[in-house]
């Protein structure tokens, strides 16, 4: 990955999640939702949003639905705060990594619990 791919991923990721926040009022985003990583293609034409939330697995997949539906909306936005020629398309997807190290804690955990009562 380049040096200018990396530097779009940040400010990318940073921009979107700010928008999320302050501009989409939608109450189907309730919920806590993080934007965890954001992947732009090598010719900035496409963009990957890793997005983390709490919920249900139905929740979380009709927040995913509603920022894929607000994705135009977020790509204006974006081309008022960013200064990059073509804004990429955006695509939202959940990022299970954060409940995927949690159980790995709590695994952790309960092996270290049973060797200090067995």
């Amino acid at each position: 990955m380049s040096r200018r791919t990396e530097r779009v991923n940040v400010l990318l990721r940073k921009q979107i999640g700010e928008i999320i926040v302050s501009q989409i009022n939608d109450p189907r985003l309730t919920s806590l939702i993080t934007i965890t990583n954001v992947e732009v293609s090598p010719d900035l034409g496409r963009a990957k949003v890793f997005t983390s939330a709490m919920g249900s697995p139905e929740d979380i997949s009709v927040i995913i639905d509603t920022l894929n539906k607000a994705a135009g909306f977020l790509r204006r936005e974006l081309r008022e705060r960013v200064m990059l020629r073509n804004i990429p398309h955006l695509q939202f997807i959940f990022d299970d990594s954060i409940e995927k190290a949690q159980r790995m804690l709590d695994l952790i955990s309960d092996v270290r619990s049973s060797d200090n009562t067995g």
